[in-house]
């Protein structure tokens, strides 16, 4: 029976794996697709902010490749030297998501912060094209419709990669509106309001640097042993509590695993009753939470007598 439970969990990894490759698929089709055009657009309609979009975009494609390459290490099975698995690449790639999304912002506001400073110097900036301006438009639609598309996916396979994704497509999209407000201003204000296409870009780095402090306290969380939410832990105990002949569950310890969670706690039973039924009742407290959290929570329940 055990081999029969390790195949199903190995061919329901196998396939959960291969559904995160399909919807990262989704996303590097369209960053590539809106990677070159904006590259263009930001160059032949002399557009900073259009620039910084394509660049959001390239960090978008890269981040694509963090999650595919890490989401296969990351389904590995437990072996000899990874009693948990491998489930820590995920929150890892989450993680390098995170930077990578830091770092961009940062050149991004940098870039921008210089052309306003030319402005104010009294020199003229160049005035966006109405390609820079559609390339924007077009983002937002695409980048939301796979924002959409990913988080659905994300919560289906409980994916922390895909998840992280998700909101970075999501940042593109909203940066794309800052970028075509700011491009559209620049266009039809007149000259005097050109700088408003700088102005939109730092706008745009300043979005990118809140996302990416989110995913950078998700990630070094859960890579630090963070505990579960405050809810989740009250639930755990709430379920082992429910089984009857079982009492004050107490220590209770929780952290992720990747996608799944470790939970370890201590219950009290009477000290008079037989090994074999304080057994079972562990065990029920076990079935419960795998029932409630999915087949490869670890789970560890030490018994204590009242």
């Amino acid at each position: 029976m055990l081999i029969f439970a390790d195949a199903i969990i190995a061919v329901s990894t196998m396939e959960r794996n291969k559904e995160i490759y399909r919807v990262t698929l989704v996303g590097v089709a369209v960053n590539v697709a809106l990677l070159l055009f904006k590259f263009v657009a930001g160059i032949v309609g002399h557009s900073a902010a259009m620039l910084a979009d394509a660049i959001h975009s390239l960090s978008d494609f890269v981040t694509d490749i963090i999650v595919l390459v890490f989401v296969r290490i990351s389904g590995k099975p437990k072996d000899k030297s990874h009693d948990y698995g491998h489930g820590k690449y995920e929150t890892l790639a989450m993680t390098i998501i995170g930077m990578a999304l830091l770092a961009v912002a940062v050149g991004i506001v940098y870039g921008g912060v210089m052309n306003v400073s030319v402005w104010l110097r009294g020199q003229e900036l160049e005035a966006p094209g109405m390609l820079a301006l559609w390339a924007a438009l077009l983002s937002v639609v695409l980048k939301e419709a796979v924002f959409r598309y990913s988080m659905v996916k994300a919560r289906q396979l409980n994916s922390q990669a895909v998840e992280a994704n998700a909101w970075h497509h999501r940042s593109d999209a909203l940066s794309s509106i800052g970028t075509a407000v700011g491009i559209g201003g620049a266009i039809f204000l007149g000259e005097r309001w050109t700088v408003l296409d700088p102005i939109a870009s730092i706008i745009v780095g300043l979005f990118i640097v809140k996302v990416s402090f989110d995913l950078l306290r998700n990630g070094i969380g859960d890579l630090m042993e963070q505990s579960l939410p405050e809810e989740v832990e009250t639930e755990i105990l709430q379920l082992a509590g429910s089984v009857p002949g079982i009492s004050e569950p107490h220590d209770l310890r929780t952290r992720r695993i990747g996608n799944h969670y470790a939970i370890e706690l201590h219950i009290l039973m009477d000290g008079k009753i037989p090994l074999r039924e304080a057994h079972d009742k562990a065990t029920e407290v076990e079935k419960l939470l795998l029932e409630r959290y999915g087949a490869e929570t670890h789970i560890a329940v030490h018994v204590e007598p009242e």
